[in-house]
């Protein structure tokens, strides 16, 4: 009796928290640039990837020698990538090469500081061709660039991930590291924390921020929605059909479960904080919608 009053106390806040959020509709002309993704082409790059520019040692990344050696295609096409290249302040360029059973499934890796040292790392979904995808983190070691944290392997072939947020989740002052492990099948969200090594810190199942086939992977966003300082996320539910709001209080919880009016298709953009956070989210109909409070 205890445990079902408990339950449902907690849906009745979620449903609260819920009914707070509202669903504008926009117009899509006046948003189709600023939902355009940014970056240069990738010189010797994938055909669809990006450069991504950072601040500090690390100022750019892409991912070069692409490669058919994997044909899972799930982000439109069977071509990855067999190489990260990256470019130092200074100029200088590092490559790191992966070995013949390995790919990176991803079309642009993400520079991050992740454990506040002052010093970048790169942030990659790299594939297993038997085992699946797994999050492999790299820095520039002694004139070298190197691996300094792999994640674990899915264990499957043909079985993917999609990285959610890279962002003070948990309020420790430092990054964290979330991603959606097979969202087609599934997914579940999980956030890891950085520091010598990835470690996880929470998981919870239900979400999807990725359609088979699209090469669309903005499709979760992060801000301080409460005003403490610490990120939440937003992400997409396992149908797509439901944006549900994500905090962290000893361990990830939804906060909000917000309806829409069609799926999600991406990309989601959060601006603002705190009682002006909102998000702009396009819908696979081809609409383009702002939730608010």
């Amino acid at each position: 009796m205890l445990k079902y009053a408990a339950l449902l106390i907690a849906a009745n806040a979620l449903s609260a928290a819920a009914s707070e959020w509202k669903v504008e509709p926009l117009d899509v002309a006046l948003h189709t640039n600023s939902m355009a993704e940014s970056g240069a082409r990738a010189p010797e790059g994938l055909p669809d990837g990006l450069v991504a520019t950072g601040k500090g040692d690390i100022r750019a990344a892409w991912y070069v020698g692409p490669t058919r050696r994997y044909g899972h295609g799930i982000l439109g096409d069977a071509i990855e990538a067999a190489a990260l290249r990256v470019e130092l302040a200074d100029g200088a360029q590092l490559t790191y090469d992966l070995p013949q059973n390995m790919v990176f499934e991803d079309r642009t890796p993400r520079i991050a500081d992740l454990d506040g040292d002052g010093r970048n790392e790169v942030i990659t979904i790299r594939s297993s061709t038997s085992e699946g995808g797994g999050v492999a983190i790299y820095a520039a070691v002694e004139g070298r660039l190197a691996e300094v944290a792999p994640n674990d392997f899915i264990g499957l072939r043909n079985r993917w991930l999609n990285i959610a947020a890279i962002a003070d989740i948990t309020g420790d002052g430092r990054k964290d590291i979330a991603y959606v492990r097979t969202p087609h099948i599934g997914g579940m969200l999980r956030l890891f924390r950085y520091d010598d090594g990835l470690t996880l810190t929470s998981e919870i199942d239900g979400f999807s921020n990725h359609a088979i086939g699209s090469r669309e992977q903005r499709l979760s966003a992060v801000a301080d929605i409460d005003g403490d300082g610490d990120m939440e996320i937003v992400v997409p539910s396992d149908s797509r059909a439901t944006m549900r709001i994500i905090d962290y209080r000893d361990g990830l919880v939804k906060v909000a479960s917000i309806r829409l009016p069609a799926r999600v298709e991406g990309p989601v953009l959060a601006e603002g904080s705190g009682a002006r956070a909102r998000f702009i989210v396009r819908l696979r109909d081809g609409s383009v919608i702002a939730l608010s409070r």
